[in-house]
């Protein structure tokens, strides 16, 4: 039986430990690459990389990212697979007609093409040159874009069935330098391993879901 959106919402939580025998099957990887890519962002800039690392050497790559919090360190060995997000250090013209050529491919355009392309373009240019040259925060904008996309990814994963960990307690510079993440334009900002939860280790499995109540968080008009 399926379920409402809101059981998975409610369901999820973050995983303290995982099961190593327990793969994550290839059907559902291909989703969850899915999921990463079919994120929404503002303005679709899409400003993000994702390493993918599901074999021992891959996430003892990115475990190299935990000296400073090994308390991490054994989540992201015996996860299944494990995903490194990084975001854009800068958006050029260069990228934003490599994003506008894409979408023209993909047939964004076909009605109407020499009014759309160019006014999406405009509009695009628009935000990227207001965050820029006003607010001086374009990489805190495109940092936010890629957490949106991990939002939508750990509730994606749970309607799967896959636990997840979110996990800012990581060492973004040795990643960077261990991926070569900043020759290539991007800057890691949070891993996410992800399985199947141990259920004699994970203690948070079994504990109460708690949130502030609506009063608190909510003004209806």
């Amino acid at each position: 039986m399926k379920h409402d959106i809101t059981h998975y919402a409610k369901a999820r939580y973050t995983t303290k430990a995982y099961d190593p025998k327990r793969r994550i099957s290839d059907e559902n990887v291909k989703k969850l690459k899915e999921l990463l890519r079919f994120s929404p962002s503002s303005t679709n800039i899409q400003p993000w990389h994702f390493i993918l690392a599901s074999t021992p050497e891959g996430k003892a790559r990115v475990a190299k990212a935990t000296e400073k919090y090994p308390f991490n360190r054994p989540s992201i060995l015996n996860a299944s697979h494990v995903v490194v997000f990084a975001s854009r250090l800068a958006v050029d013209e260069d990228y934003l007609q490599h994003v506008l050529e894409q979408e023209d491919k993909d047939g964004r355009f076909d009605v109407d093409k020499d009014t759309h392309k160019p006014a999406m373009h405009g509009g695009r240019s628009m935000f990227v040159n207001l965050h820029k040259q006003d607010l001086k925060d374009v990489q805190h904008w495109m940092d936010k874009q890629v957490y949106l996309n991990i939002g939508q990814f750990m509730l994606g994963a749970a309607t799967l069935g896959i636990d997840s960990t979110p996990m800012e307690g990581i060492e973004t510079a040795v990643l960077d330098a261990e991926f070569g993440l900043r020759e290539r334009g991007f800057s890691s900002l949070v891993v996410v391993p992800l399985g199947y939860h141990d259920p004699e280790q994970d203690y948070n499995a079994s504990l109460p879901k708690s949130r502030l109540p609506y009063p608190d968080i909510l003004t209806e008009v």
